[in-house]
């Protein structure tokens, strides 16, 4: 029987005091937790499966709580997101609630936001989705390819990234509505999806994460591109997930902190 295998970690990288990524692997978050080791979770082929992460704003209040929050919502309506519309209202949704649970601009949590990327795997096809500068790539034998859309400015001359984002959930002080990237791609045989926070891919550059990904397996691979952007300086909270469908069936465990 076919089945869909996550293999995830979350770090809080060797810069930052605490993790303020999230991560969502079907009906199971991991939020502002620390796991030095990947985690492998195994679904059947079939309900709509969400894997996705959640990277709260720095240098703005409660990114971790903005994070969990995205997290938890999703992961609540992650069997539902059947189409690209769904994926949009949903996403939205998690925009509102960002900016309820901020409450009044005089409130301490005014501005919180974060940033969210993932996917949906169903039966022939993939949803793509993103808000902000969280990653998802497709990995195959033909190499690695971006197939989310930063929201990010312009980058100046030289420049291969930047910190800054032109949405996110939340994130000012009035509600302002989010347009979020979704798109559908086939469901390839023996391709994979690397979702990950830009504490991965700032410091890491795209020709290291592909090495990576054609060189190891699931979990391997996980480890060594945390171990990349360890060496990289692990400016950031690193939240990475490795997402693989297969045609044998095989068992898996839940990983330890992974919670509803």
């Amino acid at each position: 029987m076919p089945y869909v295998a996550v293999s995830a970690l979350s770090h809080p990288g060797l810069l930052r005091e605490r993790n303020e990524d999230s991560l969502v692997v079907g009906p199971w978050t991991l939020c502002a937790t620390v796991t030095e080791n990947p985690q492998t979770l195994v679904f059947p082929l079939g309900t709509p499966l969400v894997a996705a992460v959640t990277d709260g704003l720095g240098g703005h209040p409660g990114g971790d709580v903005a994070s969990a929050l995205v997290a938890r919502r999703i992961a609540a309506v992650g069997a539902l997101l059947t189409g690209e519309d769904a994926v949009r209202d949903a996403l939205s949704a998690c925009n509102r609630a960002v900016y309820e649970a901020a409450g009044d601009p005089e409130n301490e949590l005014a501005g919180m936001g974060t940033t969210v990327a993932g996917v949906v795997v169903r039966p022939g096809s993939v949803l793509v989705f993103n808000v902000g500068d969280s990653r998802v790539y497709a990995a195959s034998r033909d190499g690695l390819r971006r197939v989310s859309v930063d929201d990010s400015p312009p980058l100046g001359p030289g420049r291969r990234i930047t910190s800054l984002v032109t949405q996110c959930l939340g994130g000012s002080l009035t509600h302002r509505p989010v347009h979020p990237h979704v798109s559908t791609v086939p469901l390839t045989p023996g391709e994979r999806y690397l979702i990950c926070t830009d504490g991965l891919s700032d410091p890491v550059p795209d020709e290291t994460l592909d090495e990576v990904m054609r060189e190891h397996d699931d979990v391997r691979a996980a480890f060594e591109l945390w171990k990349s952007a360890i060496a990289a300086g692990g400016p950031d909270n690193i939240t990475l997930a490795v997402v693989r469908v297969a045609e044998d069936g095989a068992g898996g465990e839940f990983p330890d902190g992974f919670g509803a």
